[in-house]
């Protein structure tokens, strides 16, 4: 069930003070205080709903998965902007990664919660969950930043630079910007392996492919606000932690980082980089890769490696 929190005073990076600002959430499992907690940090075109009914995390997060709700309670806030709770965020636009870490964190306070057992999140909720640790280093007892980065590559604006240009320009925007969006979340194996250049069955003539495409714009643009949309795509372009890898060693909890070898958007030699800097000034660092060909969307499609890499960190009893 989606709930609400009022952060009384916010002052982001820009410098606008916004008053009593509204912060979604939901929480699975155990109530706060009773269990480990775990904080999830949602995607780009993800949400609070991580578990359950609606959870599009559930593979992961379930009693089938590693991270069970019967042993730790789950919070996931929802990225102001991103429509879930139905509205528009107002100027999140002009918001940073950073400014979302900090409400994030003021969200926290406002819960009582001091204390996390272990933050996780992928793609941009990966790099939102570096951040996370990095302004508040003794909050959480282990990190998992997955399939991300901790500042956003020259490619990664390439691509955010490319959805913006589709947003302004298209006249069907959020429809064509998935398409785009999908090409980036796969690889040419994947796609080949998978349509090995067939035709659609719907009798258009089309390729498979461009079929799947179609679709997966269609699908986006019906359940989520064009305006979102260009939040979440401002947001991914702010990524930026900090200038040097080294510098994450300042963070206290564990770090388990999570890399797809056939990642094209955040990809597989900068997260070994990036744990090659930190692991020599920083012992409690581990690196796991997902092997797959599906590229960035591994991360929701490997799930019998993603699970074996987490689960041994969630005992179901501590």
């Amino acid at each position: 069930m989606l709930k609400e929190i009022t952060i009384p005073r916010f002052e982001a990076s820009q410098g606008e003070v916004y008053q009593d600002f509204p912060l979604t959430y939901e929480v699975a499992g155990p109530r706060l205080g009773t269990a480990p907690l775990v904080l999830v940090n949602h995607a780009l075109t993800g949400n609070s709903s991580v578990t359950g009914e609606k959870g599009w995390w559930n593979e992961l997060i379930s009693e089938a998965g590693a991270i069970s709700p019967k042993h730790y309670t789950i919070l996931a806030f929802n990225i102001p902007g991103n429509g879930y709770d139905g509205r528009e965020s107002p100027r999140a636009d002009r918001f940073s990664l950073k400014d979302v870490a900090e409400l994030f964190l003021l969200g926290l306070d406002q819960l009582g919660v001091k204390e996390l057992y272990a933050i996780i999140g992928a793609s941009m909720g990966g790099a939102l969950t570096w951040q996370m640790a990095f302004l508040r280093p003794q909050l959480a007892k282990m990190i998992f930043p997955i399939a991300c980065d901790y500042r956003a590559s020259d490619w990664l604006l390439t691509q955010t630079l490319i959805q913006r240009q589709i947003l302004a320009n298209s006249s069907d925007p959020l429809r064509d910007a998935r398409i785009h969006a999908m090409a980036c979340y796969r690889t040419p194996q994947s796609l080949n392996a998978r349509f090995t250049s067939s035709h659609a069955s719907d009798g258009s003539g089309s390729y498979a492919v461009e079929q799947w495409l179609r679709y997966h714009g269609d699908t986006l643009k019906k359940r989520f606000l064009l305006s979102a949309y260009g939040v979440m795509t401002h947001l991914t372009a702010t990524i930026g932690v900090c200038a040097e890898a080294e510098e994450l060693s300042s963070i206290a909890s564990d770090i388990h980082l999570v890399s797809i070898d056939s990642d094209l958007l955040f990809t597989h030699d900068r997260a070994q980089a990036t744990y090659e800097a930190l692991v020599s000034h920083k012992a409690n660092t581990s690196f796991h890769t997902i092997h797959s060909i599906h590229g960035h969307d591994a991360f929701l499609m490997e799930y019998e490696q993603l699970n074996r890499i987490v689960q041994p960190y969630f005992p179901t009893s501590l």
